[in-house]
C-alpha cells in the first residue's frame, strides 16, 4: 500500500531538518498566531513525516488531531481539474469546445470596456472554451481580487452565495459581463465553478456524486467532500475567533451543512492523509494503487505552463504567481530555477486554499508536501515558510 511512513534517511531526507520544520510550527502556536496544522512530507512513494501541532479548535484547546477535516478552498480545483480531463480522455469533451456547447447560456457573452468613464458592453471577440477554464483566461474575475466595475457587479449579485445550486449560479454568472477578453489575460476567478457545472451536465451526474464515484472512492479519499457528516463534527479545524495580527479575519464557510452550491473553485473539505492520496496519484502521473485514473501524458499536460506570452492581469492574479511561474490546468507551474523567491525545482507545481492549506509537488525530486491549517490571514507567510523548510531537509 502506497504512503507508508519511512525514516526520513530512507528517503533521502534530513529527519533533523523535518524536526525542526515541526519546531518553527510548534513555535508560531506558542506565540498564538497559528492556531494548529498538519504537515506531510512524502518522496518515492512513502511518508517521512506526517505530523500535528496546535489545536483542532483555539475555543475548545482540543488538541489537533492527524485526521482533522479541513476546508481546502481552491485546493478544491486541481481536483475538479482532474475530473474534467478524466471527461477529455474519455472522448466526452475536447478543451477547445466553446463553453457555451454545454452551457447555453455563454452563448452570447459580452465584455466590460471603459470608454471614458462610461461602460459599454461589446461582444467577445471569441468565445470561452474549457481549456480557458482550466487555465483562467475564460475573462472571468473573482469579486474579492479588486474593485472594478465588474467585480462590484459580482458582489452585488452575492455570486459567492452558497444557497443556489450549481445551474442557477451558471446561469446568473453568464448575466454578467466579462472583465477581459477570452484568452487574453490570466485572472484568477470562478471558472473553475463554471467547470464544475460542465462536469454535470457532461457526465449527467451532480458534481457530488461524480466526484465521489469517479475520484474519492477509486484513490481512497473517504473524508473528502463538499460537507463533514454529522459523526464527524468533532475533527473539523477551526481557525482563531480573532486574527492574531489585528486584521479583518475571514469568516470560514460553514462545512457542517450541505450547502446547495457545490463549488468546484472553492467547496471542499479534506484530510491531509486524503490530498495526500490525490497528490501521490499526480505525482504517479494518473495512477495509484493500481487504479489508474489518467493517462501519463495528460498528467504531463496538465503541470506544464498553458500561458505562454499571456500575461497576468491584475495585482491580484500576479500576487498568486511568484515570479518564474506559469500556469498549467488547475496548478501553478515553476517554469525555472531561481527567479522566484522559494526554492523548488523547474516542473515544480502547487496551489494552496483560502483559508491557508497548502502543497507543492515536485517531480523531479519525486517529492510533495501538504500544509493543513486554518489561519486565513497568515496563508502566505506560511506557504512561503514550508516550501523554504522543507526544500532544507532534501540531502540529494
Amino acid at each position: 500500500m502506497t504512503l507508508k511512513m519511512l525514516l526520513p534517511d530512507k528517503l533521502g531526507l534530513c529527519s533533523t531538518r523535518l524536526a525542526r520544520l515541526m519546531a518553527v510550527l510548534q513555535d508560531e502556536v506558542e506565540r498564538q498566531r497559528l492556531p494548529g496544522a498538519v504537515a506531510v512530507v512524502a518522496r518515492h512513494g512513502k511518508m517521512a513525516l506526517f505530523d500535528s501541532v496546535g489545536q483542532l479548535n483555539p475555543a475548545t484547546g482540543e488538541a489537533m488531531h492527524r485526521d482533522a477535516r479541513f476546508r481546502i478552498y481552491s485546493m478544491t480545483k486541481p481536483i475538479v481539474s482532474v475530473a474534467a480531463m478524466m471527461l477529455m480522455e474519455q472522448g466526452a469533451l475536447l478543451l477547445s469546445d466553446p463553453v457555451a456547447r454545454y452551457l447555453g447560456e455563454f452563448a452570447q457573452q459580452q465584455v466590460a470596456v471603459l470608454a471614458g468613464s462610461e461602460l459599454q458592453l461589446v461582444p467577445v471577440r471569441r468565445a470561452a472554451t474549457v481549456h480557458d477554464l482550466l487555465r483562467h483566461t475564460a475573462g472571468m474575475t473573482y469579486e474579492f481580487l479588486g474593485n472594478g466595475p465588474v467585480q462590484r457587479q459580482y458582489a452585488q449579485l452575492r455570486v459567492g452565495s452558497r444557497e443556489r445550486g450549481l445551474a442557477e449560479f451558471t446561469r446568473q454568472l453568464a448575466d454578467l459581463p466579462l472583465m477581459f477578453e477570452p484568452g487574453s489575460v490570466f485572472e484568477y476567478s470562478r471558472a473553475t465553478d463554471v467547470l464544475g457545472r460542465v462536469l454535470e451536465v457532461v457526465s449527467g451526474q451532480s458534481l457530488q456524486v461524480f466526484l465521489r464515484e469517479q475520484i474519492f472512492e477509486p484513490l481512497g479519499m473517504p473524508d473528502t467532500a463538499f460537507a463533514v457528516p454529522t459523526h464527524q463534527h468533532e475533527h473539523i479545524a477551526e481557525p482563531f475567533a480573532r486574527d492574531p495580527e489585528g486584521g479583518l479575519q475571514m469568516r470560514v464557510i460553514d462545512v457542517r451543512a450541505d450547502a446547495v452550491l457545490a463549488s468546484g473553485g472553492g467547496g471542499l473539505v479534506s484530510t491531509a492523509l486524503d490530498y495526500a492520496r490525490f497528490l501521490q496519484f499526480m505525482l504517479n502521473r494518473g495512477e495509484l494503487d493500481g487504479v489508474r485514473l489518467l493517462g501519463p501524458q495528460t498528467v504531463d499536460f496538465m503541470t506544464a505552463d498553458h500561458l505562454g506570452d499571456i500575461p497576468v492581469a491584475s495585482g491580484g492574479s500576479r500576487a498568486l504567481l511568484p515570479m518564474g511561474h506559469g500556469f498549467g490546468l488547475g496548478f501553478a507551474v515553476r517554469k525555472q530555477l531561481g527567479v522566484a523567491p522559494v526554492p523548488g525545482s523547474a516542473g515544480t507545481y502547487f496551489w494552496g486554499g483560502l483559508a491557508g492549506t497548502t502543497f507543492f509537488v515536485d517531480p523531479v525530486l519525486k517529492l510533495f508536501a501538504i500544509l493543513m491549517l486554518q489561519a486565513p490571514n497568515q496563508r502566505e507567510y506560511y506557504r512561503m515558510l514550508f516550501r523554504d523548510m522543507v526544500y532544507a531537509a532534501v540531502l540529494d
